[in-house]
Order: structure tokens, then sequence, then C-alpha cells
């Protein structure tokens, strides 16, 4: 028996108090909501983020916000993936819609949880990879690290570097910025 198959187009049509993604067309419930933890972290690097880039082209966003991964035959109603990725980075602004982001962001950031770290490593790793984003970013507040995973010339991510919690990582896609892992894991 084959799974239901859902787009872009069904997606809008679910309630708005509901968070969902779509990978592949496969629908994944985003509840619970993140934790405290999670919104400390992700604030964090948001402020460092968005601090490098206060006067530069590209544009930090935290979720929600839409991102559309549409495949080559796919338009934006058809796409089979949407998701929220906690943080993106959008360099190219023909991308931005007043809905979200169309197309690859240049550096896509997911913090696991219990709930999501299987899909965070499995499947939006896989789904990122395809669209081409350039760098793609995993946070393990448990484990306190980083791992960066860099799209290599043939389209395809490099074996990730690691990054512990008392260490700097720098971004490939924005040189010149470097991220505080000390004050990203710090404990209040």
């Amino acid at each position: 028996m084959s799974k239901q198959l859902f787009t872009y187009a069904d997606y809008l049509t679910w309630p708005a108090e509901e968070r969902w993604e779509i990978i592949d067309g496969v629908a994944y419930d985003m509840t619970p909501a993140p934790s405290v933890r999670h919104q400390e972290i992700i604030g964090r690097l948001y402020m460092q983020f968005a601090s490098f880039l206060e006067n530069a082209p590209c544009r930090p966003f935290i979720a929600p916000l839409d991102v559309l991964l549409p495949k080559f035959s796919e338009d934006t109603s058809t796409s089979t993936t949407v998701v929220q990725p906690d943080l993106i980075v959008v360099c190219d602004q023909e991308k931005l819609k007043d809905f979200g982001c169309v197309g690859a962001p240049t550096l896509v950031l997911e913090i696991l949880s219990p709930g999501t770290a299987k899909k965070d490593l499995r499947e939006k790793l896989h789904a990122y990879e395809r669209a081409g984003v350039p760098e793609y970013w995993v946070v393990s507040p448990a484990e306190k690290w980083l791992q960066i995973f860099t799209l290599n010339a043939q389209g395809r991510y490099d074996a990730p570097a690691t990054f512990g919690d008392e260490e700097e990582a720098p971004v490939a896609v924005l040189p010149g910025l470097i991220i505080d892992l000390v004050r990203v894991f710090a404990e209040r």
C-alpha cells in the first residue's frame, strides 16, 4: 500500500495553529514546541549571525518560516518539500517571498531534539544536499557539539567538521564570521 504524498498546496490548507513539514511528500508533525534550552541556543546563534550581517546583503531568519525546496519538475504549489529550519541565512534576495524562501538558502541550521534528531540527520540532510544548500549546520544541545556539512564540487556533503562547546566555528559561506560556541552553549 502506498503512502499519500503531500505538496505545498496541501500544506496551505492545514490548520495554521499546527506546525508541519513535508519532506519528499511525507508529512512530519512538529509538535511539541521546542524546549527552553533549544530557544536559548537558537537565540544566541541568531544574535551572532544577525550582528555580523547587520549591513550585509545576506539576511538571517529563525523559525517558523517556510522554506520550499522544489525539485526540478516542481513549481511552488507542487513542491513536495517544505521545511521550517531553526535558522537560515539567505544571500540571494530573489529567493525571498512574502511567505518564506523558495530554493536553497545559503546556510541552514537545525537544533536536534529527541523527537527530530533522526529526521534532521537523515531526511533533512538528504533534502538539503539535493537542493544544493552550501552549508548545513546541526547543533546538539545535549551533547554540546556542532557539526557543519559543506557541499563539495560534486554537489555532495563532505564528512562533517565537528566543533565542541569550547571552540569557535568558522562560517565558510560568510567569510570573517566565527561563531563563539562558548556563548552558544553557556548555561544560565
